[in-house]
């Protein structure tokens, strides 16, 4: 280093470390002092600014210089330890003399008051000081030299904006002073500011300040110093002004023989630093790429380095897998070729989530539902590798971690952390740009993280940017998902809206067993849980109140076939009934593949005589007959019997007649109907008196009452000003009107349903079919109305359904069965029921129906017909 234009600090070659300094002063000369900064502690003081020529005479020995190799003698040495002498270019004194060229360039004065003439040396310099003094060189030109003192700016007002004025582009400087490694003190030209720059993107060991005012230097500071130093101290350079943080510089230094900060990273003398590499303009990757290396050798500050995957093979490190689940937003679960399953997280990002403690209280909250883009995440990612082979390398494992320091329960199992890539995609990248994850930010020591650490970082810049997801100031999207599932009413409700629809549209969310489901119906925007059709699964072991239920054989292979199969894929269902729990029976279809049909072929459930009735029954009792003669899977132990004549003596049931009088108050476009029985009309109609008599007395409070699905209410109906006692979770079964919640009012206790039931029954005709087509069905619903509604009757339950308790009625005058006339009209058709003490009955309605077919009566009435002609779906002939 030039200190001054009469002072050096030079030092031998390094061994082992960086070598001892000395500094030498020019013997006989003297050059001006350059400029200095008064101290911080004393704002009495004021700046020192340059002598004339003293920084000219400072340049050009640094550029004579450093770097090089040069001979000193000593002559004086003081009581300080001051050494005086003579300083040589080169390896001995016959190299030129610096004291001699500084006086002959005019930009150093001779001391002779020291003088001794019998000193050749003294007396050379005093000729070339003459000589300078006579070509009016350096300082002895005529002015003075004031046009040489800088102007020299310690402080920046707005380092932000002058930082931003430099626009990235390279701005020559000289470097002044290294404090460690990667920090750095320059003087910027031609306008010299002197600024303090730390390295974009990486930190080297520094020197720690202890409270007694010395320093200690963390492992490798002084060599990380020394390799800036003797590369950057008084070197010309540029240097890239890249940001400036909370008053801190940001650059990257410049040098013609290479990058210093990459050069650090690569020697295992510094660190790569995320929270200002996202502003290194040289390539961020490149920095990742020399501190990778350094590792990977082990050298200086990695020397005791472990990778994360170091105890890893090869084939445990990087492998192909299929996606089998989208567990979150940031996991799956693949499938490896061993057949294996295993679960894989997404390195260094977190979905999106809920602070607080509302949703462990909230037992029903959903978080793919419930949290803010949570289901566009999932959706995201269900839609670009369900089903499909992606790569997966492993960045680390997180190790399991308690709750607390004294529980033995983990908070977190371990983790196995890849980045997972299809086509050349990053997901979890992906994911980042589009607003529904955010990156992790680690400590600065914590090497557990992704390989494309910085990609993601970049990916959320962008996202903040742009203001994609969670980053957006604009609403966030709201889902509100009905569950259905077990609900016994609303599944009654929805049932006809499904079976009308024939195919829909569902993703698979859950896999129970094989054969049962559960559903997310997007059009809808409803869970159903659903009950494949046709086909009996083996059962899953279960808890019963008896105590554990034992696994049926091959079931945990049924739930992985359909696992496998259909979770998280689009499929089309059809929905056939429902059972008395609420769940939906009915087939499912996944790229033309039945499910039903598939588990049956291959040896995974049996055909149920439910099927019998189905357009699939032949092709299920086809698969499943080649899976008994294979003797697969559940068919293993099978062994065909022998037919033998057996004879069982039963008692025919008898079919009951036991009809009531009825009212029938309300008739829906699906033909079922809604009805009061005449014995309580009397005790009905005294309650609804007193009860409004009380209402009138104590009205109720306009939007006191906050109305909930399946609540039982009071509502005032605007055709007569009375009040009418419903639920919210059935259809109308009478006068129809839709009412702001305000005309909604609590039930007064006294007349709750616990003191009279709900009076309106909902019933299906027994023996007939509804018609399909809509056009038939409002025949029939139109001739109904006009027939019964809100007329008395008699009805008789004859057999139990899926929704409702299917009955007969007759007309209390004539004692005409209703559904039998209809049938003898040719407005519907026969619905043949096998049960033995039914088939008087059955009888009787096919009867109706060949005189209706004779007759050619409505839908009979083209004459070229065969039985099968007839559409049950839509009462339409082929002709």
């Amino acid at each position: 280093m030039v200190l001054s234009g009469c002072a050096i600090i030079v030092r031998g070659q390094p061994r082992g470390g960086p070598p001892p300094e000395r500094q030498i002063n020019l013997s006989n000369i003297r050059t001006g002092a350059l400029a200095r900064r008064a101290p911080q502690s004393q704002p009495d003081q004021k700046d020192t600014p340059d002598e004339p020529y003293a920084f000219q005479a400072r340049e050009f020995l640094r550029k004579m210089l450093i770097g090089k190799e040069v001979c000193f003698t000593v002559e004086v040495k003081t009581a300080l330890g001051r050494e005086y002498g003579m300083v040589y270019l080169g390896r001995d004194t016959t190299g030129e003399n610096i004291a001699e060229s500084l006086v002959n360039e005019g930009l150093a004065t001779v001391r002779r008051e020291g003088i001794r003439g019998n000193n050749p040396d003294q007396a050379r310099l005093c000729d070339l000081e003459d000589q300078a003094k006579a070509s009016k060189k350096g300082m002895w030109t005529e002015g003075g030299g004031t046009n040489t003192i800088r102007d020299l700016k310690y402080i920046i007002e707005n380092p932000r904006n002058f930082v931003d004025s430099m626009h990235q582009k390279p701005v020559n400087a000289v470097i002044e002073h290294v404090r460690d490694g990667s920090v750095v003190r320059a003087l910027l030209l031609p306008d010299y500011y002197l600024v303090t720059v730390m390295l974009s993107g990486v930190k080297c060991p520094t020197f720690k300040r202890e409270a007694d005012g010395t320093e200690s230097p963390e492992p490798f500071a002084a060599e990380a110093k020394f390799f800036t130093e003797s590369r950057l101290l008084q070197r010309d350079v540029q240097i890239i002004l890249e940001s400036c943080p909370n008053q801190v510089i940001l650059g990257t230094v410049l040098h013609p023989n290479g990058n210093i900060t990459e050069l650090l990273l690569k020697e295992g003398f510094a660190r790569c630093v995320d929270w200002s590499m996202a502003v290194y303009t040289q390539g961020a990757e490149k920095l990742r790429a020399g501190e990778k290396s350094a590792k990977e050798r082990k050298v200086r500050i990695w020397k005791d380095y472990v990778a994360p995957t170091a105890n890893m093979d090869q084939k445990d490190r990087q492998f192909v897998a299929k996606v089998m689940q989208v567990v979150n937003a940031d996991a799956v679960v693949v499938k490896l070729n061993s057949g294996e399953y295993k679960t894989i997280h997404l390195s260094s990002i977190r979905p999106p989530r809920i602070e607080g403690e509302n949703k462990d209280k909230d037992k029903r909250f959903r978080p793919i539902y419930d949290i803010p883009y949570m289901f566009e995440a999932r959706e995201f990612m269900r839609k670009k590798i369900i089903g499909k082979k992606v790569n997966v390398t492993v960045d680390y494992i997180r190790a399991a971690t308690s709750s607390s320091e004294t529980s033995t329960i983990p908070a977190f199992a371990e983790r196995t952390c890849a980045t997972v890539t299809i086509g050349g995609i990053n997901i979890a990248e992906a994911l980042v740009s589009k607003g529904f994850a955010t990156v992790i930010r680690y400590r600065q020591d914590d090497d557990q993280r992704s390989s494309h650490y910085d990609e993601l970082l970049a990916a959320e810049a962008r996202a903040i940017k742009n203001g994609k997801g969670l980053h957006s100031k604009k609403e966030v999207p709201i889902h509100r998902v009905a569950d259905i599932s077990g609900e016994t009413q609303k599944a009654k409700q929805f049932l006809p809206f499904l079976q009308r629809a024939g195919r829909s549209e569902a993703v698979v969310e859950y896999v129970f067993s094989g054969s049962r489901l559960k559903l997310y119906m997007p059009k809808e925007t409803c869970l159903i849980t659903f009950l494949l059709a046709g086909i009996e699964c083996p059962r899953g072991s279960r808890n019963m109140p008896g105590g554990m239920q034992v696994a049926e054989p091959f079931s945990d292979e049924a739930m992985a076939f359909t696992k496998e199969l259909v979770l998280q894929r689009e499929v089309e269902v059809e929905v056939e009934s429902m059972d008395k729990a609420g769940n939906f029976i009915g087939w499912l279809h996944i790229e033309g593949v039945n499910l039903s049909v598939a588990l049956v072929e291959n040896a995974l459930s049996k055909v149920h005589f439910t099927a019998e009735r189905s357009s699939y029954y032949k092709t299920l009792v086809s698969g499943e007959e080649a899976s008994r003669l294979r003797k697969d899977k559940i068919w293993a132990n099978y062994e065909e019997k022998k037919v033998e004549e057996v004879v069982h003596v039963m008692e025919e049931k008898e079919r009951t007649a036991n009809y009531r009088a009825v009212y029938v108050t309300e008739i829906t476009d699906t033909m079922h109907f809604y009805t009061q029985d005449v014995e309580t009309g009397t005790q009905l109609e005294n309650l609804m008196e007193t009860m409004r008599a009380e209402i009138a007395a104590q009205p109720p409070v306009e939007g006191s009452y906050a109305a909930r699905r399946g609540d039982y209410c009071i509502a005032n109906f605007s055709a007569d000003g009375e009040w009418y006692v419903f639920c919210l979770s059935v259809t109308w079964c009478c006068n129809r009107e839709i009412v702001p919640s305000t005309r909604l009012a609590v039930i007064p206790p006294a007349f709750s349903t616990r003191t009279l039931a709900a009076q309106a029954t909902e019933y299906t005709f027994a023996y007939i079919q509804v018609p399909q087509d809509e056009d038939a069905r409002a025949d029939v619903v139109d001739s109904l109305v006009r027939d019964i509604q809100n007329t008395q009757c008699l009805l008789n339950v004859e057999h139990s359904g899926v929704t409702c308790p299917h009955v007969t009625l007759q007309f209390a005058d004539s004692k005409d069965d209703v559904g039998l006339s209809l049938v003898k009209e040719g407005m519907v058709m026969v619905d043949v029921r096998k049960e033995k003490h039914l088939q008087k009955m059955v009888t009787e309605y096919l009867n109706g129906q060949e005189s209706a077919k004779t007759a050619r009566l409505n839908i009979w009435r083209y004459g070229d017909f065969r039985d099968d002609d007839a559409d049950e779906f839509g009462y339409k002939l082929k002709k």
